[in-house]
Parts: C-alpha cells; structure tokens; sequence
C-alpha cells in the first residue's frame, strides 16, 4: 500500500472524534476503484413515537444515502440493524422504502459486475442483483446482512423472513448472508469485478453467539474461496501456495454482526482468531461506538472498521462518540477507507461527578439534598451547553467535507453551514438544540438521589 493510501489507517484511535482530522474526499473515481459507503446498525424506526427524536434514526439514513450519491459511491453495504424492530411498523416501512426510491434508482448505469452464482448470493424474486432486473432502474445498488434486531422469525408458517426479505422483494436491497442451516454455517462469497479490481464480499447475518461459537471451535464454519472466477471450497486455515495465489486476485472484506471479544466471556462472542486470517477487511455491526479507522486484528493479518450505529439508541459512553460512516475505496489489492461525519445525528454529551469531590456538600447538613440538586442542575445545563456547541461544531464539519476543505476555526454562519449540509434532504433532526445528555453521579455517604 502506497505511503498516501495507508494514510489515514495509520491514525491514532483517539483521533477519530477529532475534526482537524476529516479527510477531503476525491469525488473522482478511476475505472478500476471500486468505492464502497460503509454503514451499520441505523435501526431505522428506533422511538418513531417519540414527538422529538421520532425522525433521527431516517435522518440520519438519508445523509448516508445522500452522501454515498455525493461521492460517486459504486454501492452501500450495510452490517446489520438496518431496522429497530424486525416487524417494523408501516410507517418506518414506508419511511424506508420512500428514502430508497430517491436515492437508490436512477438512470445511471452501475459500474461493476457480479461475477459469482447469483442465486447462492441473494434472496431476491428472480435470484440476481437488484440492479440487473430489467424492470427497476437502480444506479446506486444496496448490500445488507440482517442484525439481532432485524433478524428472520416465523409467523404462523413455515418460512422464516426478515424485513430486509420485504425490501429485497422489491428490488430495494440485495439481501445476503443469511443461514439457514441449523448445523453448520457455509459462507459463499458475492464476487464483484470493476475493471482489474476483483472483491470477494462475505457477509454474514447475525446468530446467537453461543451456537455460532460453539460451531466455529466444532469446525463447522466454512467459508467457499474463489478461485478462476468461479467459488471452491477451501478450509479457512488453509495456508497453502494456492491460498496465496488467490489472496492475489481477490481482495476479501467480511461483513458480520455479532459480539466482539470485549470481556463479555470466550463463548459469548466471536474472537478475531477464529475468522480467516486471509481475510483483508472485516467490516464490524452490531457495536455501537464508533471506531471507523482501520486498525490491526490481534492475529495481524487484517484489518478491521467499526462503523457503530449512526443513531443513539442507549446512554452509554460509546454513543457519544461522534458518528460517522466510512468510504472504503479498493484498487486491486490496496485500500484506504475515509471517515465522513455525519451532521444529521442528536448532540450527546455525558459526565461524571463525585458528591464527595464537591467542598460545598456536606451529607449532614440538612439542606444537602437541595444543594446536591443544585449542583446537579447546573452540571446538566453545562452538559446542554456542551451539547449545543457540539451540534455547531458537527455542521460546520460537515459542511468541510461536503465542500472538499479542511475545516476552520473561525466563527463561521451556523445557518448557511447547515443549508449547504442539510440541502435536499427530507428528514432532518428535529430540534436540534435538545440534546442528550448522560450524567453519572457517585453519591456515596450521601442519601439516595430522586433522579425525577
């Protein structure tokens, strides 16, 4: 990989929240790049009756969309937790499939191929990609894995469906990665050719972690390896000479939606040793925080992107990191991937304060409970303020990135900063000064806090 492309891999993860940081993106995209937009868990319809926050989850999906048409994206892949729900509501339905019409067709041809058996890649109507029906006009193909949220269950039949089947019927998403077997887990790989560039797609839909993981140690996971344009079986810890002659032509990305080794026990999750060390890129769902730039697996041979949700949907620490997607552009076998932040997404800010800490409270002092509240309330109300500043700071970035400059730091119009970011957008944040905000109080030796 050249010194330029390896550029923003080699940033420092405390970085990524930091808007010095924001790459300017080539919206020039040469006949052998394939540029993907990378996106997770944007649990479209997640507190859709909320009067405040019922649009940020389609809010924040339409910037996706919006920005992966901006920089000439060749396609979308989605890990997982497209939707909150998997019966979503007709109105995130019709929400959703409202967004994708805009975005999705058009009269411009896709630039790539699909050189792989279709009908063992989707789970579509006539078995082939969504673009190739010649009765829809798609110009910006979408490829998605279901997550834990909107995953495939039964209703009174026999057949399993997820709600990403109601979207791929309709020629709105290429639907893959599922499994159906109950005993074994065999992953065929979508191959994508765009000029002399040749990518070997992966994907995986979200399982319990203690089944998939007591299949993985049986051995029971396998993954099929392309070789001469066509799909082989080969063992993942295959290492022979003819593994390496096909890590030459195919670049591997492996989309998965599942818990990572993240202290929540060996069988609770998928460790990073158990995936296929010939594997380049393991897009990452189903964790919430953000850590978009590629960092090294503990096995060393590839990398991995985090992409986290682009919609907060709890109050811990890792959802208050900035959300962002990535642009993963691949030449043959090089890659870089730009983190692009996105502007449509609700303040968070959190902090932490220890009564203890605080000289002017005293736990026996007969007042303490209201000076304790006054305390707090005025932490809050640094924490809004926090919030606020954050929401100009996310607008002014963004509209950086959608100009192609380095930010500033400068006083710069907040308004005209948000009509060029927000411009031709439907679904907007709503009210944008209500932030959320996460305030930790340690209160020991004090009495009981009414947090009402």
């Amino acid at each position: 990989m050249s010194e330029e492309e390896n550029h923003v891999e080699e940033q420092d993860e405390g970085d990524q929240n930091d808007s010095s940081n924001i790459p300017i993106v080539d919206d020039y995209v040469d006949e052998n790049t394939l540029r993907i937009m990378v996106s997770t868990d944007n649990h479209l319809g997640y507190a859709e009756k909320d009067a405040v926050r019922g649009l940020d989850s389609f809010a924040a999906f339409e910037e996706v969309l919006m920005l992966a048409k901006r920089h000439k994206c060749d396609m979308v892949l989605l890990a997982g937790d497209l939707f909150h729900d998997n019966k979503p509501s007709r109105r995130t339905l019709y929400k959703t499939i409202e967004i994708m019409r805009r975005y999705c067709m058009g009269p411009n041809p896709v630039q790539f191929q699909i050189v792989s058996d279709q009908s063992k890649n989707f789970r579509s109507l006539n078995g082939t990609v969504n673009y190739e029906d010649q009765y829809y006009s798609v110009d910006l193909p979408i490829f998605s894995i279901h997550g834990n949220h909107d995953d495939p269950t039964r209703e009174g039949g026999s057949e399993m469906l997820a709600p990403l089947d109601l979207l791929a019927v309709n020629n709105l998403v290429n639907y893959f990665g599922r499994q159906d077997e109950v005993d074994k887990v065999e992953i065929s790989p979508i191959l994508i050719q765009k000029g002399t560039t040749r990518v070997a797609l992966y994907g995986m839909g979200n399982m319990r972690d203690e089944r998939l993981n007591r299949m993985w140690t049986g051995k029971k996971v396998r993954f099929l390896r392309p070789e001469n344009g066509e799909e082989s079986m080969s063992n993942q810890n295959n290492e022979s000479d003819s593994d390496e002659d096909k890590d030459e032509e195919w670049f591997n990305i492996f989309a998965l939606h599942q818990n990572r080794d993240l202290g929540r026990g060996s069988k609770n999750c998928v460790h990073e040793s158990m995936i296929p060390e010939w594997m380049d890129l393991i897009v990452w769902g189903h964790e919430h925080e953000c850590q978009i730039l590629p960092t090294e697996s503990a096995v060393g041979t590839y990398r991995i992107t985090q992409p986290g949700s682009s919609v907060a949907t709890s109050l811990t620490l890792g959802e208050s990191l900035r959300k962002q997607v990535g642009i993963l552009d691949v030449r043959d076998s090089q890659f870089r991937l730009l983190p692009i932040p996105l502007s449509q997404v609700r303040a968070f800010t959190a902090g932490e304060v220890c009564l203890n800490d605080i000289a002017s409270l005293d736990p026996e002092d007969p007042k303490c409970e209201d000076r304790t509240t006054d305390v707090l309330a005025r932490e809050v109300e640094r924490l809004i303020e926090e919030g606020r500043e954050t929401s100009k700071l996310l607008l002014k970035d963004a509209r950086a990135a959608a100009l192609g400059v380095v930010p500033d730091d400068e006083e710069g119009n907040d308004d005209h900063a948000e009509s060029i970011v927000a411009k031709g957008l439907k679904f907007k944040v709503h009210k944008p000064d209500q932030v959320l905000v996460r305030l930790k109080v340690e209160h020991s030796g004090f009495t009981t806090l009414n947090n009402q």
